[in-house]
């Protein structure tokens, strides 16, 4: 299912999802179950933008559809060096931590679950990446963005010093 939505946004606009987390909620009412659906989705070029989706509908097409189209609205820009992240950053939010570390060529992207989508998406193929407090997927997620969001550039820093960046080298 995730897939025929994968191809339909890469033929688009040259954006790639990735469903992470669908989830049946089920709410009781006097007739019996009346269920619904949440999906997690996010959306990137593969070269340093991404956005996540939160999309909820009766049927589980309609939620991840949703959840991409929010996903879209929500993109933001990732400082990367190459194929991997400039410096080490642990990602917070909530009771979700991420530790992100760079890694050299040949690593591999070395991440679980909902972060190794968000990576995959965003454009990075060598990094160490770890989890560490909740395992929610929402939290991961945006833990995972969070970090990303603050990663910053040799030329960025030393824009903010003042100085050039052989000086901080």
């Amino acid at each position: 299912m995730a897939e025929r939505y994968q191809k339909q946004a890469e033929e688009g606009d040259g954006l790639k999802d990735k469903l992470v987390y669908l989830n049946r909620v089920a709410k009781v009412v006097k007739g019996g179950k009346r269920f619904n659906f949440s999906a997690l989705v996010v959306v990137g070029d593969g070269n340093g933008k991404i956005g996540v989706g939160k999309g909820k509908a009766a049927e589980a097409p309609v939620a991840i559809k949703k959840a991409v189209e929010r996903a879209k609205k929500n993109m933001v820009l990732v400082s990367l060096k190459g194929d991997t992240i400039p410096h080490a950053i642990l990602g917070h939010y909530g009771a979700g931590k991420v530790l992100l570390k760079p890694a050299s060529e040949g690593t591999g992207l070395i991440a679980g679950g909902a972060s190794r989508s968000v990576l995959e998406v965003v454009g990075v193929r060598n990094v160490l990446c770890k989890s560490l407090g909740s395992s929610n997927p929402h939290n991961v997620v945006s833990a995972t963005i969070n970090g990303l969001t603050r990663l910053r550039s040799a030329e960025q820093v030393a824009a903010l010093r003042g100085k050039s960046v052989e000086e901080l080298v």
